[in-house]
């Protein structure tokens, strides 16, 4: 069986190229951005990409969570490659805390207005939460928390590789899995699920709040990290690997894809129609730019690709088992949920609707250091975790 992966070179390649796009459009950045606006514009773009890259990589430690306390079987045959991805947490998180700390103590009050409430009413009322020491305090603790977590997980499926286990050994490492896989999803319910998105995201506009917003965020994250978990097997698949993977893991992963797009615009309508039918000046002022201002275009753009799409695409069963649609439409999710953060970040920061040249730049640079982490992370350890209880059960799913 072809289970040890080599990583093409091919492939080094294309990830050295797009890193390179990456760190090119970050020097051009950094002498073209000139001014408050320019700076805006800068660090803006480097926050969206940062912070959209690390919660969609994150997502595959959420996936081995989610599957190993629902002992879900379906997904062994291609668990190393939600772990591979999620290795690369730690990188993307030191990368994300490198950027607060600019942001932060770099004084960018343009893009944090927070950072200097003096004389604003609503700004001073929140300062407990939304102030320079909290803030970084928090997010060196969650990011830690999730790179202690993710790397522990890893190192744990690695050990199996080495056990011969009896049938107590089994169940005590089922047992054992469960519990690290509970203590990470509450630390993920209580950060990703609740303050992180506030601090890192929501604060750009700090006078208005939804008490949805980081369910809506989870939930684009959420399905583009599905999304990334499909193109990498796919990939692997194409190169001969993973043979124990068919088309009903595949359509599997359609099914998510498909149901978590949906679940998306189901959170999209209810925070857009809550606000649009209060109609409460606190809080239709995030929606007044993005719907009736210059980003208008992007607002609808990205409802098109995030919801009309997979609903038109994804909802057949024979388009969840084709590989090139499968892989096609995980590409289109990424980027859609991409510009979801997009128009996310610059209304609030921006302001103007400029061509991304910048954004799309540097998060060319993101995805190549994707691929570079992840495939040398498969290249590490055999693609088939052998000695998994559950594996057998992966090998004869059906859907």
């Amino acid at each position: 069986m072809k289970d040890q992966f080599v990583v093409p070179a091919r492939l080094k390649t294309t990830s050295f190229v797009l890193l390179g796009i990456g760190l090119l459009t970050l020097l051009i950045g950094l002498f073209a951005f000139q001014g408050e606006h320019g700076s805006t514009r800068f660090w803006a773009g480097i926050l969206q990409n940062s912070s959209f890259f690390l919660m969609v990589v994150l997502a595959s430690t959420f996936f081995i969570g989610v599957t190993t306390l629902a002992h879900g079987g379906w997904q062994i045959a291609f668990r190393r490659v939600p772990e591979a991805i999620s290795m690369t947490v730690p990188v993307l998180g030191a990368i994300m805390l490198v950027v607060l700390g600019f942001l932060i103590f770099g004084n960018k009050g343009h893009i944090y207005h927070w950072l200097h409430p003096h004389g604003d009413r609503i700004l001073e009322f929140k300062s407990p939460f939304l102030n320079a020491g909290f803030v970084s305090i928090a997010s060196v603790i969650t990011i830690g928390l999730w790179s202690l977590l993710t790397v522990k997980l890893r190192k744990m499926s690695l050990a199996e590789d080495k056990m011969q286990l009896d049938a107590e050994g089994r169940k005590s490492l089922i047992w054992k899995g469960t519990v690290w896989c509970a203590g990470f999803i509450v630390v993920y319910a209580l950060s990703m699920g609740s303050t992180t998105p506030w601090l890192w995201l929501m604060s750009i506009d700090a006078h208005w709040f939804s008490t949805m917003y980081s369910w809506y965020t989870f939930a684009s994250t959420w399905v583009s990290g599905l999304s990334l978990i499909a193109l990498f097997v796919i990939y692997l698949k194409s190169k001969g690997y993973l043979p124990m993977v068919n088309d009903e893991h595949l359509h599997d992963l359609g099914k998510f894809m498909f149901a978590f797009s949906i679940f998306w615009t189901y959170l999209w309508f209810s925070q857009y129609m809550l606000i649009w039918y209060a109609n409460m000046p606190e809080e239709t002022v995030y929606f007044q730019p993005r719907v009736w201002g210059v980003f208008r275009p992007v607002f609808f753009l990205n409802l098109v690709i995030n919801f009309i799409a997979p609903l038109l695409i994804l909802m057949k069963r024979s388009s969840k088992r084709n590989y090139t649609l499968v892989a096609f439409m995980a590409g289109l999710i990424i980027f859609g949920h991409w510009l979801d953060f997009f128009q996310m970040v610059m209304p609030g920061t921006v302001k103007h609707l400029n061509f991304p040249w910048f954004e799309l730049g540097i998060g060319l640079g993101f995805v190549g250091l994707i691929i570079y982490l992840t495939a040398n992370q498969l290249a590490k350890a055999p693609l088939t975790p052998k000695n998994h209880p559950y594996l057998k059960e992966s090998i004869i799913h059906h859907t």
